[in-house]
């Protein structure tokens, strides 16, 4: 059986598969990718790109295709508890407005950009092992025979074949908080390219149109009560929607097509993410809280920065490679760390807790914090930077003079606050 050579074999073919294999294929490489499922096809997903994950597909030449598929997102409505957030120039503050689109649009526009790149693609091709020589990957098994390659990306999911293949092991789990539920709907009297965004009392939201005219609404729900919400998924469904009545209306304009999806296991992680000839990119080697809507932006800026370490590591050699790869990895542990702890803490089982409350009600009230605090979403600021020490401090002053029957909570609260930061001041190094 004869074996096929290219310079990188990308395992997995969505938005970081396919957005890397764009970059490496303009750069003049030999790539191929490959992926078990057809297209179009859909996963999981709440679908939500964050502004800085557009500007990335403008870069790449796809946005405009994918605008004229869905609704650009401009403004929207950010409520926590009693805090609330109006925002309607995304565009101009984070540099590009949001967009929605269910995969099997999006995966698949990516997909055929690659292939108009040059980029060779197999779908409905499993790969099912890795080939190894004197302990370095240089390819990888499929039902169609081996396939060699002077590296392996993994970006195959979170149920990455290529990290179980590599022994990638987990640090830093975090359970999960919240399951999520999710429908689509039709013929919804919503506002032109506005997203919801919300967490009020034990549920979370996110809502927005999506492509084919629909609107998609998703309601988070404590995973203590996962048994229940699986028995009847339209009911905790519909109690959700009413802690928020304005989306709710919104949702109940228009008719429901097709389930209500949930994603019953899932869990926050890190994982080795580069060893000799292979390197892990998008959920395949990180995967946090959905609740701020983070995956597919962090796909599309892990690739975007991967892809000239591949370029250049390809040139300078394999040993080169390697470091530049770990030293890649460990780029993306210190990206994601602060992120990763304030997704956990946003979705987080329970109402919020009345600190984090009062904080968030001060940044609403402060049209300067409320900007950073979309700018925190879009990964453009640190949490750091907007939920200083000082300002805590000064919020939980406040909140002791007039909340005076609830101080023993709020230094409770602040205790865990500080006890958490103690804990997540750096990411581990890579190794």
């Amino acid at each position: 059986m004869s074996t096929d050579e290219f310079d990188v074999v990308v395992v997995g073919g969505r938005c970081a598969g396919a957005s890397l294999a764009i970059r490496l294929a303009r750069a003049g490489l030999r790539v191929c990718v490959h992926d078990r499922a057809h297209f179009p096809s859909d996963v999981p997903s709440t679908h939500g790109i964050q502004p800085a994950g557009v500007a990335i597909l403008r870069e790449l030449g796809c946005f405009e295709r994918l605008a004229t598929l869905t609704e650009p997102i401009n403004r929207g409505t950010l409520v926590v508890d009693e805090a609330r957030i109006e925002f309607d120039d995304a565009d101009e503050l984070l540099g590009a407005p949001m967009l929605n689109l269910r995969r099997h649009v999006l995966d698949t526009v990516l997909l055929e950009t690659a292939a108009e790149a040059g980029a060779e693609i197999r779908t409905r091709t499993a790969v099912t092992g890795l080939l190894q020589e004197h302990g370095r990957v240089v390819g990888v098994l499929t039902g169609d025979g081996p396939v060699r390659a002077r590296l392996v990306v993994g970006a195959d999911g979170a149920r990455s074949t290529v990290a179980r293949l590599a022994g990638a092991e987990e640090y830093r789990r975090t359970p999960p908080g919240r399951l999520f539920v999710w429908g689509y709907f039709e013929g919804t009297d919503h506002p032109t390219g506005h997203v919801w965004l919300g967490r009020i009392g034990d549920h979370g939201f996110l809502a927005s149109p999506t492509d084919g005219g629909c609107f998609m609404a998703v309601v988070a729900v404590s995973m203590e009560r996962k048994a229940e919400v699986l028995a009847d998924r339209p009911a905790a469904f519909a109690e959700g929607l009413r802690d928020w009545p304005e989306l709710d209306a919104v949702v109940a304009s228009g008719r429901r097509t097709g389930p209500l999806h949930v994603v019953p296991e899932w869990h926050g992680y890190f994982r080795r993410s580069a060893g000799p000839g292979w390197v892990l990119v998008g959920d395949a080697g990180h995967f946090k809280d959905p609740t701020p809507g983070q995956g597919i932006a962090d796909a599309l800026r892990q690739t975007t920065t991967l892809a000239p370490v591949v370029v250049r590591g390809l040139e300078a050699g394999a040993p080169d490679l390697d470091d530049a790869l770990r030293r890649w990895w460990s780029w993306r542990d210190r990206d994601a760390w602060a992120m990763y702890w304030f997704a956990r803490d946003l979705g987080a089982a329970g109402p919020l807790p009345l600190l984090q409350r009062e904080v968030l009600r001060r940044v609403a009230a402060d049209p300067r914090r409320s900007r950073h605090l979309l700018q925190v979403l879009n990964h453009d600021v640190p949490p750091g930077r907007l939920f200083t020490v000082p300002f805590a401090l000064t919020a939980l002053a406040g909140a002791l003079v007039t909340k005076k029957g609830q101080r023993t909570r709020l230094l409770r609260d602040a205790g865990t606050v500080v006890a958490d930061e103690l804990r997540h001041l750096r990411p581990p190094r890579a190794s």
